[in-house]
């Protein structure tokens, strides 16, 4: 069973994680920015204005350090880890009923757009602003490797 666990160095599970990040707030914004044409100008100050301030109280308060644990988590691994540990299994689960979750509110039409729009904009932001915690560790082991 060990030889079919795709092995690779715990480094790529932090750029993984970054990547993931990244692009899952991304994402988010994305949609809520295709949703701002419909709005009335109100509107769009209130989800700018309510996201960006959400997304950085999300960010310092909980993604942020939910980072910094995933990262130490990876960082605690021997060297060379299965590939898809760059979340605990229990995770996957989570990520299944958010995306679900975020799936229904958008399609249902029972959440305003422009109620949800600032959730989409906070939780985008707070996710690319925490995937700099996995940007950095990178650049500190690759700055400490060129050192010795």
């Amino acid at each position: 069973m060990q030889r079919f666990k795709p092995a690779i160095h715990k480094n790529w599970l932090i750029l993984t994680s970054g990547i993931m990040w990244t692009g899952v707030g991304f994402l988010l914004n994305w949609f809520a920015l295709r949703w701002l044409p419909a709005f009335e100008r109100w509107q769009i100050i209130f989800a700018y204005a309510v996201g960006i301030l959400a997304g950085i109280i999300i960010s310092k308060f909980g993604f942020s350090k939910l980072a910094k644990k995933n990262r130490d988590r990876i960082l605690a691994y021997p060297e060379k880890v299965c590939a898809f540990a760059f979340q605990r299994w229990q995770m996957y689960i989570l990520v299944v009923v958010m995306i679900s979750m975020g799936v229904f509110m958008r399609t249902s039409g029972l959440i305003p757009k422009y109620l949800l729009a600032p959730v989409y904009i906070g939780i985008g932001l707070a996710l690319f602003l925490g995937s700099f915690v996995y940007y950095q560790s990178l650049f500190k082991t690759k700055n400490t490797t060129n050192k010795k």
